[in-house]
């Protein structure tokens, strides 16, 4: 048991310590997650996503539908874009890079671009009006600007053009689930589950911060 704890805590210290590792792990962390998630995630966001491939493209004079991913991650959702798209791809760990690249690699008939290393907040590379789908999977309980990634997906979207976002929240269920809160704060508070998993906080009540009110084009 001690054993244990000591690990824990050594690896929490090499975690806060050396950045450039820690998001390695990260990486490679996800990697295996996704390689070995339950069908029924999969299917979950199969419902979410799944009208990705109905969309038509809205830019002036474009028939290539043109989809931006912000924290693309391993590139998991390659799946649920249509053959012939256009896809652009943002993610602030460059680590991720290479298991995109061995996802993309299946899915050749998807066009993309250059992998880049960005926030969300700060994607000023991608030019406005630009996209004509945005889809963030898993990524706002870790944006340190809510409302400013949002401003950045208003911008880059084509007038008419669609976010489609998968998110966790708070386990929201008080008098069900109180201890489950209760853990969830403390290992938010300490900074042991955002320091392990790339700025994710488990706490974060993104439903409650009336971000979705910003003005649409």
């Amino acid at each position: 048991m001690w054993s244990l704890f000591i690990s824990f805590c050594l690896g929490f210290i090499f975690c806060k310590a050396l950045p450039s590792l820690r998001h390695r792990a990260f990486a490679r962390f996800m990697s295996y997650f996704y390689s070995t998630v339950d069908p029924s995630f999969v299917a979950f966001k199969k419902k979410i996503f799944g009208d990705i491939v109905k969309e038509k493209p809205r830019r002036p004079g474009s028939s290539e539908l043109r989809i931006l991913e912000v924290g693309v991650g391993t590139g998991t959702n390659f799946q649920f874009y249509p053959d012939g798209c256009h896809l652009v791809v943002v993610d602030p760990n460059p680590y991720f890079e290479s298991y995109y690249n061995a996802n993309k690699a299946k899915f050749p008939n998807i066009k993309t671009q250059e992998f880049i290393v960005a926030k969300g907040e700060d994607m000023t590379m991608v030019e406005d009006n630009s996209v004509d789908v945005v889809v963030v999977s898993l990524v706002l309980c870790s944006v340190g600007d809510c409302k400013k990634f949002l401003q950045q997906v208003l911008r880059v979207l084509v007038p008419g053009g669609k976010l489609y976002f998968m998110e966790h929240i708070r386990e929201w269920d008080s008098d069900k689930h109180s201890m489950k809160q209760r853990f969830q704060d403390c290992l938010t508070w300490l900074q042991v589950w955002p320091a392990l998993f790339d700025g994710c906080e488990l706490n974060r009540e993104t439903h409650e911060e009336q971000l979705f009110n910003l003005k649409t084009k």
